[in-house]
């Protein structure tokens, strides 16, 4: 007994356990990484949807058949459940390239399922007869039960991996390639043909926006950012009309409410009115503002969300980490060697045609069709003589005759030959060469030839195909900046907490979660620290507040007493980046340093103090005012310049100061449509206060708005953005579409309110604005025609027409013209590099 279970567990014994269970795991993960999970190269198809292929070419013909058919057809081939085979063919089915489909097959953006198997219908579209079936270029394989064949892969010509995508996990081995578009993929493999450089990057049938900047070639590491398309519909209602690729409407809009509730966005309501397009309304909180809103959909909901591809196919019975380029080459050569493949049995085809032919011809025409009647004893000797008859005329044919083709003679009806009929035959004989030349030449030219398939593709197919996603760039949108205030913070200054728990405390402020919050103390440190329920900086809070990092407008000034010589010292920094929960002292280190005064400024504001010594000191003045104005900004750790080395009483605030610093500069990206303060884009100007902005729109409309640099603009439908001055007239030319004439007019903005579009054009269907300009003499240069029939003309706007109001049509500056081009003319600069306006 014991030897007999020794032996049964015996590693060396490879009938025993061990010896079992040392290979099957490597053949189960073998078996589903190659025949279930991952596609091969050669057609981009996974088994299963080889063989629903397979099987629907067997049962096509051109009519619809069932889909619970189809897959009892498939399971002929798959050794699996017809789950699988459903599933499959639904996922074919909803990519719209293979499969014509008819009834309700679910929607990939609402995420419903497709009715059952024996109420929809399937057939192979047109596409996929033209370009993925080929009986004698196919390689074939028995079935698993061995009863049939199928194809060990389909002669696909056409890269259908990237066309389709694929997504699946194996063990310990996963792919994701993601799908691309029709007319792309067959441009980029003409381009491959012609040896140019290509560029692919994915496209989705749920549309979208996309930025591929580090698709990485659709590598392992590589990731797009897909984005919903979110329009502000009103103030107060924004609206939602596609889903990123992989995100239905329902989880789109279960994770606004996540966000929601958990305070990261404050909306009243979401509502699906999604029918034929998707349409899903949000309906802001009051006093809420649309564009903080979008970012904060982009940053804590599925309305953007990251995928990461992982390109790995099948090449050679083993799996490959590869490019969306490499499987672009590998496929558009694939498809290559098929149409050569092609090409060769139709000219072997076309010679066997002709050679018959040609037989057919000399067997009527010289009467050898007449050794049937001669009485032969036995019928070899009557296909000997018939063959004999036929040596004078062997150089006429382009091979040997076999007895095949003599017995194929015999068996055609013998009937009294016209000349019509022998003319017939050299008209047939004719068009075959003609084809035979056709063919050669397209073998010669087999790169030309694939080239002109690949357009005809496009032709035949490419309607209806064109890209979906729109491919831009993506700003960076940092979850502090666009979180809502959904905590309130409290402080205990004498004990030294803050804290979102401290309810029973001095309520602080409202921020978010997400915020940091920065502290100074009458000991003279300064700490900075997360948002949390109970957090101690220090006994005696002096101030608190949220913590904006590499904020340098932002000035404390800081009047404190040096615990060791006594002498107090006056400081102003700002604080730009530091070490979290890391404390800092802003005195000279002595243990007994206390702060007097301490104020901040958000635009760097110098106030005037009063400071009042000690009444035992030996000073003569007792008392004297200081203003910050006098000390220069440095870093926080400066000791800071001498007030008085005696002891000093108190220090009060006298009077509030002027900003020392200049106006906030702002840029606006012309990229991602925002304003910013890194000097990224085009200047806009120096604000101070309440200083606004004007944006002038290609579709005729302007808007005053604020210096707040969340907003979101149409970067590619701005056509002036500037500081807003009220004295300064607008010049402006656009398009009279029912008159088809540019009209010109000047003008003052003479409205006031903020963030509403104001029409300043004839409305009307197709009235754009050419060119705007706040110069003071502006000069339109206009250029009409093409090559040698150009024309230029420039057009002083300030003598042609009056100042108008802002309502007004304009005056006619010329007829349409689809040539036209217009651009302002740069004023020239004078010796100090200021402008040269005209007069």
């Amino acid at each position: 007994m014991a030897k007999d279970f020794e032996k049964i567990l015996n590693p060396d014994n490879d009938k025993g356990v061990q010896g079992q269970y040392r290979t099957w795991f490597l053949d189960y993960a073998s078996y589903v990484i190659l025949e279930r999970a991952v596609p091969a190269v050669e057609d981009g198809l996974k088994p299963v949807q080889r063989r629903i292929l397979h099987a629907m070419k067997e049962m096509d013909d051109g009519r619809f058949n069932k889909v619970a058919n189809i897959i009892g057809q498939s399971m002929q081939y798959h050794p699996h459940g017809d789950a699988s085979i459903g599933d499959a063919l639904v996922n074919m089915g909803q990519k719209d390239l293979l499969i014509d489909t008819q009834g309700n097959w679910g929607d990939v953006r609402t995420g419903d399922d497709a009715a059952a198997a024996r109420y929809i219908e399937a057939r192979l579209s047109k596409f996929a007869l033209d370009v993925a079936f080929n009986a004698k270029t196919t390689e074939w394989q028995l079935s698993y039960d061995g009863r049939k064949e199928e194809p060990v892969t389909l002669p696909m010509k056409f890269p259908l991996l990237l066309a389709q995508g694929a997504e699946g996990i194996a063990v310990g081995l996963s792919t994701k390639i993601l799908p691309h578009n029709f007319i792309e993929l067959c441009e980029a493999s003409i381009k491959y043909l012609k040896g140019r450089k290509f560029e692919l990057v994915p496209d989705f049938l749920t549309g979208g926006q996309m930025d591929a900047s580090n698709y990485n070639e659709g590598k392992r590491g590589g990731k797009i950012r897909v984005r919903a398309v979110i329009e502000e519909l009103d103030k107060k209602t924004l609206v939602i009309r596609n889903v990123p690729y992989g995100v239905t409407t329902t989880s789109l809009m279960e994770s606004i409410v996540k966000a929601n509730d958990q305070g990261k966005l404050k909306i009243k309501k979401v509502t699906d009115a999604t029918a034929k397009d998707v349409e899903i309304l949000i309906e802001l909180a009051q006093g809420i503002s649309p564009d903080i809103t979008i970012d904060a959909l982009y940053a804590f909901t599925d309305c953007e969300i990251s995928i990461s591809p992982n390109a790995c196919v099948i090449i050679d019975q083993r799996p490959h980490f590869v490019t969306v380029y490499d499987l672009l080459r590998v496929s558009t050569d694939n498809t290559r060697n098929l149409l050569q493949k092609e090409l060769q049995i139709k000219l072997s085809e076309l010679e066997d045609k002709w050679h018959y032919t040609s037989l057919e011809k000399i067997f009527f025409e010289e009467k050898i069709y007449k050794e049937l009647e001669k009485n032969h004893e036995t019928w070899d000797k009557v296909i000997a003589a018939i063959d004999k008859a036929f040596a004078p005329f062997a150089k006429k044919l382009k091979r040997a005759i076999v007895k095949e083709d003599i017995l194929r003679l015999t068996e055609k009806p013998v009937r009294r030959i016209y000349k019509l009929d022998i003319n017939e035959l050299n008209e047939q004989i004719k068009a075959i060469d003609a084809d035979i030349q056709k063919v050669k030449y397209d073998l010669e030219h087999l790169t030309e030839f694939t080239i002109a398939y690949f357009e005809g593709l496009v032709k035949k197919y490419g309607k209806g195909r064109e890209r979906k996603t729109e491919i831009k760039l993506f700003d960076t949108i940092t979850a502090k900046q666009v979180a809502i205030a959904n905590t309130k913070l409290y402080i205990n200054r004498g004990e030294g907490f803050i804290g979102t728990g401290l309810k029973k405390d001095e309520l602080l402020c409202e921020c978010s979660d997400l915020d940091d919050i920065i502290a100074f103390t009458k000991r003279g440190v300064m700490k900075v620290v997360r948002v949390a329920d109970k957090t101690f900086i220090g006994k005696d809070i002096l101030h608190a507040a949220v913590f904006q990092k590499n904020d340098e407008r932002t000035t404390y000034n800081m009047i404190y007493v040096d615990g060791e010589t006594q002498i107090s010292y006056a400081k102003r920094f700002n604080v730009t980046g530091v070490t979290r929960d890391k404390e800092y002292d802003l005195t000279k280190g002595s243990d007994k340093s206390k702060v007097l005064y301490f104020s901040a400024n958000p635009n760097g504001e110098a106030e005037t103090v009063k400071v009042l010594l000690s009444p035992n000191t030996n000073a003569r003045i007792k008392e004297f005012d200081f203003s910050f104005e006098t000390i220069d900004i440095k870093g926080r750790s400066s000791m800071g310049n001498q007030v008085s080395k005696h002891a000093l009483r108190s220090v009060k605030f006298k009077e509030k100061g002027r900003p020392t610093l200049a106006g906030r500069k702002l840029w606006f990206d012309e990229v991602y449509g925002r304003l910013n303060v890194d000097g990224k884009g085009r200047y806009v100007g120096s604000f101070e206060g309440d200083e606004r902005i004007l944006v002038m729109y290609a579709g005729g409309y302007y808007e005053l708005t604020d210096t707040e640099i969340t907003q979101r603009f149409e970067a590619d439908k701005v056509l002036l953005i500037e500081k807003f001055d009220p004295e300064k007239i607008i010049s402006a030319v656009y398009l009279d579409n029912e008159k088809q004439q540019y009209n010109v007019k000047r003008f003052r903005i003479e409205t006031t309110s903020l963030h509403n579009h104001f029409y300043f054009v004839k409305e009307g269907a197709g009235n754009v604005v050419e060119a705007a300009t706040s110069q003071k003499a502006p000069v339109l240069l206009v250029q009409t025609g093409r090559g040698q029939q150009v024309r230029k003309a420039k057009f002083k706007i300030d003598r042609l027409v009056d100042v108008m109001g802002w309502k007004a049509v304009g005056a006619k500056l010329m007829d349409f013209n689809k040539t036209v081009a217009m651009e302002w003319e740069q004023p020239a600069a004078d010796s100090n590099g200021a402008p040269e306006l005209f007069e």
